[in-house]
């Protein structure tokens, strides 16, 4: 069960070049799938409240469909990171549909927001070897984690348990900008912002947990 929500050393050793946790020794919250009206604003309201910034990986088609909710989270502080076109599994696409999955939404944000992407998330964290070569190219760092809260099964109890076994004082942690999550999401950020003081740990911004 563990390795469902902390990928094992093994394999973090293997792919070393990709960014499993901080390098600053700060707690990161990351937020998959979004940006969707009437979800977004709530949890970039939750934030502000604690002053913390945060990376979303964004969707290409909803990046498209909510300018306003991207605008927002870019004025607020936090950073943008390219989750795909269509939230496609990017080890079954051909070499041109990865190509156009991926530079659509870097395209997207440099035309429409002046935003260049640095960060890249797989969706479901499914990659290949050939993935390196598709980062260095486009100059994008792989982000993954060291905590899946599993809030898509939205349940509390799961963020709960997944937080007090699993998270470390350099956790690169997944939420989720997603009508699955939408029920608990609040609360499930607040619980690991308190859980996270009362163990001493702190959180970081994005560039500087990701050098």
């Amino acid at each position: 069960m563990r390795y469902t929500f902390d990928p094992p050393g093994v394999i973090k050793s293997f792919f070393g070049e990709w960014k499993w946790n901080t390098t600053n020794g700060r707690l990161l919250l990351t937020f998959d799938d979004g940006p969707l009206p009437n979800n977004t604003i709530s949890i970039l309201d939750e934030l502000e409240k604690y002053n913390l910034k945060a990376l979303f990986f964004c969707v290409g088609n909803n990046i498209e469909k909510s300018t306003d909710l991207v605008k927002d989270i870019l004025n607020r502080g936090h950073e943008i990171g390219n989750h795909t076109l269509n939230h496609q599994i990017i080890t079954k696409l051909s070499a041109s549909e990865i190509n156009t999955e991926i530079d659509t939404v870097n395209r997207i944000m440099i035309d429409k927001y002046n935003y260049k992407v640095n960060y890249f998330r797989p969706p479901h964290g499914r990659f290949g070897i050939g993935t390196k070569k598709i980062m260095a190219d486009r100059e994008l760092t792989n982000v993954l984690w060291s905590l899946l809260t599993k809030d898509y099964k939205n349940d509390i109890k799961v963020v709960k348990f997944a937080v007090r076994n699993y998270l470390k004082r350099d956790s690169i942690i997944v939420l989720h900008d997603s009508l699955r999550s939408k029920d608990i999401i609040l609360d499930s950020i607040k619980f690991i912002i308190d859980y996270a003081n009362e163990a001493g740990f702190e959180f970081g911004v994005p560039s500087e947990c990701l050098k």
